[in-house]
């Protein structure tokens, strides 16, 4: 799907295309991808690299056209081993020709619109567009980093109840979300030092990339400290469960010991050798004495020891 943005005073929707506007292509389909190659000539392998998840933030030139490449953060709908990831956001210049491609639908690019809408002043300039899609994605980088570390917080609430897999399950699955978000800032970050030198920059832009600086510098710190909080509540799980298992592996010996002693004396009234208790009346009685003071001996010795 395609639209159409008029930039000049706000933001507003075109029929079709006009030199100068914005071409924001979401999911592109065939139609979308024969427009942009067959009327805007666009290299062709640019729409392969956008559509490359794995595509680290980078910066392209080929005959006049330039290719960016943003990392944004993204929420998967379904579940799965990483539910914050990131995704490349494609920008396209080349003279009166700006284009935006994502293969994903992100609220980050609705709000970007909607936000821009508000403000009813548009663009100055495609480079103008650029930086403030940087300043937007550093932003929804700390909105999507609160919702982990609100995850984090919820999990380190129940480490007074069960342990179970799944709660190790869920905060490794955030540990790799991290993980790809401090890469993908990362790159961003060195991305936008290259940009300030690669690109036309004016006054007013030399001010919004150190706006964006700013973000993004809060956006890695938050990152490493969520990271670091996360390995730590990680580590008090498995201390957790080292903990209960060695609980459950003392209790167990302990009834084993109290239970071994009847046995042993048993085995050895039981065996069949003369002993001299064979024909006495109090031998079975005898037997039973003996188990029982030795129980309670071993339990004396216990409770001294600290073992129950």
């Amino acid at each position: 799907m395609r639209t159409y943005w008029n930039t000049t005073h706000g933001l507003h929707t075109l029929d079709q295309w006009q030199p100068s506007c914005w071409v924001q292509v979401t999911c592109p389909t065939a139609d979308d991808a024969a427009f942009l190659q067959q009327t805007l000539g666009i290299p062709d392998y640019f729409l392969d690299d956008i559509a490359d998840a794995e595509e680290r933030a980078r910066y392209d030139y080929d005959e006049g056209w330039i290719l960016i490449i943003l990392r944004i953060p993204y929420v998967k709908e379904v579940k799965s081993r990483t539910p914050y990831t990131t995704i490349p956001l494609g920008i396209i210049l080349k003279g009166d020709v700006c284009i935006t491609v994502c293969n994903y639908e992100t609220n980050l690019m609705i709000d970007f619109v909607t936000y821009q809408q508000k403000r009813g002043v548009g663009f100055t300039d495609a480079v103008d567009m650029v930086f403030r899609l940087f300043l937007s994605s550093a932003v929804w980088y700390l909105k999507r980093l609160k919702q982990i570390n609100a995850r984090i917080e919820a999990a380190k609430q129940h480490l007074d109840r069960k342990v179970d897999n799944a709660d190790l399950i869920a905060l490794s699955r955030l540990q790799d979300s991290l993980t790809y978000f401090a890469t993908s800032i990362r790159g961003n970050e060195t991305l936008l030092s290259k940009l300030k030198f690669k690109l036309p920059v004016d006054e007013l832009d030399a001010d919004l990339i150190e706006d964006v600086s700013i973000e993004m510098n809060q956006a890695r710190e938050m990152t490493s400290i969520y990271s670091n909080i996360l390995e730590s509540t990680m580590s008090t799980y498995a201390n957790i469960i080292n903990n209960n298992m060695s609980t459950v592996m003392k209790t167990l010996t302990i009834v084993t010991l109290f239970l071994m002693l009847p046995t042993l004396v048993a085995s050895f009234f039981g065996m069949n050798l003369v002993n001299g208790l064979e024909n006495r009346v109090w031998g079975f009685p005898f037997a039973i004495i003996i188990s029982v003071l030795l129980t309670i001996i071993f339990w004396w010795y216990s409770r001294r020891k600290s073992w129950i």
